[in-house]
């Protein structure tokens, strides 16, 4: 992959940047809880269709999009996330959202150099995961409104956790064959932004299954 020796970098400084205005902003705003409650309030149905109208944008309109729009959009997404973060500070103790944070990075180096270094083609891989995030999605909302069973939220945990570890290797191979079609800047944002969503998720599973409360 050495022709792709500058998308990389860019891309996991762009994805440290990310992460950085999230849980910064999450936890500036959990500082002040009649705010963050305040912020709150909005609701989480509003929060979400706006982060899903911005990836949903970024998905579609890449190959014409202006880079600084692309990095804009990417950084607003952080900032919302960062928003709806801010509770996990007040619910969780500090240092078990600390210790989740490093094994969820761990994980993440792990399956990102996997991905970065193999030689295989990971497209059935990708199709795989697909199938089985359409799964937990679905799984998910039947389980908010039918069943609500604590053990079916453990088990779709367990199963978010091997999809976006797949996503991480699949993601981190992937991205080098945007580089044609749009460019090294904006594949560099855009693999940022796939990655960021891997990590985000795979530490909300993590965080889900061996997150301790505050009493």
């Amino acid at each position: 992959m050495n022709e792709n020796t500058e998308l990389y970098p860019k891309m996991f400084t762009w994805l440290f940047i990310g992460l950085l205005i999230t849980f910064a902003s999450g936890y500036a705003l959990s500082m002040n809880e009649d705010m963050m409650l305040q912020v709150l309030s909005i609701g989480i149905l509003p929060i979400a269709i706006v982060e899903i109208v911005i990836a949903l944008v970024l998905g579609i309109r890449i190959q014409k999009m202006n880079p600084i729009t692309t990095k804009i959009l990417y950084v607003v997404y952080s900032i919302i996330t960062g928003i709806t973060f801010s509770s996990i500070f007040v619910v969780f103790e500090m240092e078990s959202l600390i210790s989740i944070f490093i094994t969820t990075a761990i994980i993440f180096a792990l399956l990102a150099f996997y991905g970065y270094t193999t030689k295989r083609d990971l497209t059935k891989l990708g199709t795989i995961i697909f199938i089985g995030l359409i799964g937990i999605i679905i799984g998910s909302l039947l389980n908010m409104f039918l069943f609500k069973s604590a053990a079916m939220d453990t088990g779709l945990a367990i199963i978010g956790v091997l999809i976006f570890v797949g996503y991480i290797a699949y993601d981190v191979n992937k991205i080098k064959d945007m580089v044609p079609f749009v460019g090294e800047e904006k594949a560099a944002v855009y693999g940022a932004f796939q990655l960021y969503l891997d990590f985000i998720n795979l530490f909300i599973r993590l965080l889900q299954l061996f997150g301790k409360r505050n009493d």
